[in-house]
Parts: C-alpha cells; sequence; structure tokens
C-alpha cells in the first residue's frame, strides 16, 4: 500500500489536505491516509465492478425467483456501505504494517528469489494458499456457536447479486479477507503483484455472486464459481471455496451445483414463467369458453 499511499500523498494530501508541517511519514497521517484511501477505493471496486456485472452480466430474471428478497439490491448495497468502514479499521493496521516495512512485499524484480518465475510462482501460491485458509475460515463461520452472530447476515441473500458480494457483517467481512493480508508477512511478493492480485480477489467475490452459471466443461469440477457458491448460499453446509473445489472435496463439502443439473435457481424461474403462462392461457381459454357458452 505505499505505492497507493505515495501516489496519494504526491497528488492529493500533501498539496491539498495536511499541513505543510505534518510530514508524511507521520504514523497518525499515514494512519488517517490509508483509512482514506482504503475505503475510498473499496468503494470504487464495489460500484465500478459490482455495478458492470450487476447491468451486464447478471440476469435479472432471478429478481422473480420466490426467494429474492423485497428491496433486496438496495438492502445489498446498504448493508455493504455500513459494512465496509468498520472491515476497514483492522485491515488499514495490517496495511500499515505494510508500509512500515514489516512484510515481505518487495520493489524489484531482482529482489524476487527466482526473478520473474519467482513473480509467477507467488501468484499461483497466493490463490492456493488464501483459497485454503479461506475455505477454513469460510467453514469455521458456519458453526453454531459464530454462525448466527456473524455469518447468517450474509446468507440473507438466498439468491444474490452481485452487490452482495461484499454484504457481510464486519467481523465476517474481515476474517474472510485475513489470509489476502496474511500472505505478504509469510511469503515474498512483488509490490504491484500484490495490488494486481487485491484487485482481482475483489472482482472474483463480485463474480461469484453475479449469477452467471457459464464455466468452461472442462472446468466445472474444478473452478468454484458462481453456479457453485449460489448452491452455497441456497443449501448453507456445502462448496465453501473461493476459487477452487479442491477444500471442498478434501473436506467433503463439495457438492455439484444444481445448475448445471437443471434444479438451478434459473430453471426454477424459467418453470414458474412457463407455468405463470399456462395458467394465464387456462384462465383465458376458460373465459373464452364461458363467453360463447352465454352468447349461445
Amino acid at each position: 500500500m505505499d505505492l497507493v499511499l505515495n501516489v496519494a500523498d504526491y497528488y492529493v494530501f500533501t498539496p491539498y489536505v495536511y499541513p505543510a508541517s505534518w510530514s508524511e511519514d507521520n504514523s497518525l497521517r499515514q494512519l488517517l491516509s490509508l483509512f482514506l484511501v482504503t475505503n475510498i477505493g473499496a468503494l470504487a471496486i464495489y460500484f465500478l465492478f459490482g455495478g458492470l456485472s450487476y447491468y451486464f452480466v447478471f440476469d435479472h430474471s432471478l429478481m422473480k425467483h420466490p426467494q429474492f428478497l423485497e428491496n433486496q439490491v438496495r438492502r445489498e448495497i446498504k448493508f455493504s456501505m455500513q459494512s465496509m468502514p468498520w472491515i476497514s479499521i483492522p485491515t488499514v493496521a495490517l496495511f500499515f504494517a505494510e508500509v512500515r516495512g514489516y512484510s515481505r512485499l518487495y520493489d524489484n524484480i531482482d529482489s524476487s528469489p527466482y526473478g520473474w518465475f519467482g513473480v509467477i510462482l507467488s501468484m499461483i501460491s497466493f490463490l492456493f494458499f488464501t483459497d485454503m485458509a479461506i475455505y477454513w475460515i469460510h467453514r469455521f463461520l458456519h458453526h453454531k456457536l459464530f454462525y448466527k452472530r456473524f455469518h447468517k447476515p450474509h446468507h440473507l441473500w438466498k439468491v444474490t447479486t452481485p452487490f452482495a458480494s461484499h454484504a457481510f457483517h464486519p467481523i465476517d467481512g474481515f476474517m474472510q479477507s485475513l489470509p489476502y493480508h496474511i500472505y505478504p508477512f509469510i511469503f515474498p511478493l512483488h509490490k504491484i503483484t500484490y495490488l494486481g492480485l487485491y484487485i482481482f480477489v475483489n472482482i472474483w467475490t463480485v463474480s461469484i455472486h453475479d449469477g452467471d452459471y457459464r464455466v468452461p466443461t472442462f472446468l466445472k469440477q474444478i473452478i468454484n464459481g458462481s453456479a457453485h457458491h449460489t448452491d452455497h448460499h441456497l443449501y448453507f453446509d456445502f462448496n465453501y471455496g473461493q476459487y477452487f473445489t479442491l477444500w471442498d472435496k478434501i473436506g467433503g463439502s463439495y457438492k455439484n451445483p444444481s445448475s448445471f443439473e437443471g434444479n438451478g435457481p434459473h430453471d426454477l424461474c424459467k418453470k414458474l414463467k412457463e407455468d405463470g403462462e399456462s395458467s394465464r392461457n387456462g384462465n383465458a381459454n376458460y373465459q373464452k369458453f364461458t363467453e360463447n357458452g352465454k352468447n349461445k
């Protein structure tokens, strides 16, 4: 985050916000700046990618699903905006530790133990490490001692929109994001790579709530996409993974998505629509029949 903070200081905070007497390396100033940058960045990512997904990817026919709540989109957005500032408080503490040099983040490729190969390897290991950690944290949050208090609010949304992606209780939201922040304190990671991965995981979180279940056939049993995560919201005890199905299969919590079997939310909406049309046609035919009878 020091790269982002340097840009924000240079273009905004130093010339327009803080007094000249407050140096850029002042701890309190850095904490305040990180809090602002983190929240503004989170909102920008949330509304940009959530909005694009909602208008161009999300199938709005799902809003007719029986379990889609009244005013759900507005409620998802409101819940997210109320939670984000609280989630950001412990997040900023970790970012502050990064800025102060306590992580293993590095600037130059030459600092990587294995050069460019090390950068690519770190991207792969980041995904597998965070997928494993989030799986167990997520499953832990489903324990009866914690579920109702912390994780149940996210399960209010049975049939989600992209705006449900960040609609968490603050403790839930921070706990599930913690592996992203822990990784660079354990393993070396290039700073630009870390920023790119951080944006990617936020986009991914939006994507698994977007109701678009299309996945290449050869990846259906590997990638934990929107179809898998939708069944998690509907059936609770399955598909805890973030990116892959690996840990669900190891942990015995894997469920083949109902949408892959013709029993998903889209299928129900389609059936309800067809039943409604049949009912309307039947009523129309009955009305026509009775009118003809009266005419006779």
